[in-house]
């Protein structure tokens, strides 16, 4: 079968505006929904009965998506093959009593979510984005998408020694954001403004799960505009691939002869560990692709056969070597912006690649004919990890770790080369069609 190519600039055009576009995993995965329906594609609820037929379906819960395409007289032990990937991103959420202020300031409470770079917060435009919760149980998405907050830096007059020793943030104390002036702080203002910006009635919000997010818009930089920077590229630049190369597997012609059944898993918590029912340590995975097996006639024994031929690739950001500190990153390992997506091993299981994976992960890069790179980390600096291990120890499915190389992973706005992203979706694309 010919592999489809998604390998053109507006490929990364679109990456902006998915990124632009999903402020929140909340956001992310609706906006993952939205493309896939274009596609043919209808949601399936997890409360209903599913049946065995074909095409393009997929499972929404919370800020994590699970989408597949069963091509026509697909048995039910035929195997998978699965993009993973991940929704959520470092960043400042909102606290269940957010109304705060002091000396004349009115404020927003907030917790730090993952590992950021928190001075890459400071001084920054912030907008606030998630989800509501009403009475009734319902979901409203919330975006205002404008400059709302800001997180004020100590002036150098107050603090001399920040430039010879560093700057030096309490998580506690410093990075609660300033969005007015006044002495009155009323339990109730943060959500009832954004009732109002939700054209919601007042009172019916019950709970929420909001965070900050940057509202400079990604944008192209450099002489030749050959590189893109954006906020959340870790990891909705995967999400955004994964979605392209299952739309284009599953609208090629010939897809109904796919020998495997190809899967998007967008998972949301990668962060903090995974850990939760919308996380790769979560069931949502498993019980998807056992259902499908079942969906279709299956049994128990149909199930072992098509985990034990399934192959997961967890497409997630890794380490581009930095300029400035080069002695950080291996010393024979260099992966470079703009050489193509990463294969990221570690022989403690950081990542879930071995010898097998590796090969591949090559054939489909052979065939989809884009350039791949090895990264490892430096022996003397821990090492990051991914949903890859989680994937392959809980499922007992082989795993394969890659990625695109940025620089600032984990700021407020990340940096990679342009052309990256398009090339990681075409071998993604290849790896999906076997």
């Amino acid at each position: 079968m010919s592999t489809s190519r998604i390998f053109d600039r507006g490929h990364t055009d679109d990456l902006m505006s998915f990124l632009a576009a999903s402020p929140s995993p909340y956001h992310a995965v609706a906006n993952a929904a939205g493309r896939l329906e274009k596609a043919g594609f209808r949601q399936v609820a997890e409360t209903d009965a599913w049946d065995g037929t074909s095409g393009g379906k997929y499972v929404l819960r919370g800020g994590a998506i699970v989408a597949w395409y069963v091509p026509e007289g697909a048995a039910p032990h035929t195997p998978f093959r699965i993009v993973g990937a991940h929704t959520d991103s470092p960043n400042l959420r909102v606290k269940p009593l957010p109304d705060t202020g002091a000396h004349g300031w009115r404020q927003v409470a907030v917790e730090i979510y993952g590992g950021p770079l928190l001075n890459s917060w400071l001084d920054r435009d912030l907008g606030l984005a998630g989800r509501l919760t009403l009475r009734d149980g319902s979901a409203r998405l919330v975006n205002v998408d404008r400059p709302l907050l800001r997180v004020p830096q100590l002036a150098i007059h107050l603090d001399r020694a920040v430039s010879t020793d560093g700057l030096k943030l309490d998580k506690q104390r410093h990075l609660q954001p300033v969005w007015g002036l006044g002495d009155d702080v009323r339990d109730g203002d943060l959500i009832a403004f954004l009732e109002q910006e939700a054209g919601l009635p007042a009172g019916e919000v019950a709970g929420w799960d909001l965070m900050t997010h940057s509202v400079e818009p990604p944008a192209y930089l450099g002489r030749d505009r050959e590189l893109m920077a954006g906020p959340r590229m870790d990891n909705l630049l995967s999400v955004h691939a994964g979605t392209a190369a299952l739309v284009a597997v599953a609208s090629a012609d010939g897809a109904a002869g796919l020998p495997y059944i190809p899967v998007l898993a967008a998972f949301d918590h990668e962060e903090n560990g995974s850990q939760s029912d919308t996380g790769a340590d979560g069931p949502l995975l498993g019980g998807v692709l056992e259902r499908s097996v079942f969906a279709r006639g299956g049994s128990y024994e149909d199930r072992a056969r098509a985990f034990a031929g399934t192959v997961c690739v967890s497409s997630d950001t890794g380490h581009a070597v930095h300029p400035n500190y080069a002695e950080r990153h291996d010393p024979t390992h260099h992966p470079r912006a703009g050489g193509g997506p990463i294969l990221k091993v570690n022989v403690n299981n950081r990542y879930a690649t071995d010898g097998s994976g590796r090969a591949v992960w090559a054939a489909a890069c052979e065939k989809a004919g884009v350039p791949f790179q090895s990264f490892v980390s430096n022996n003397s600096m821990p090492c990051g990890t991914t949903i890859g291990p989680i994937t392959a120890a809980r499922h007992g499915i082989r795993t394969v770790d890659i990625g695109v190389a940025i620089l600032s992973m984990h700021s407020a706005r990340e940096l990679c080369a342009a052309d990256d992203p398009f090339l990681l979706a075409n071998a993604l694309v290849a790896f999906l069609q076997g």
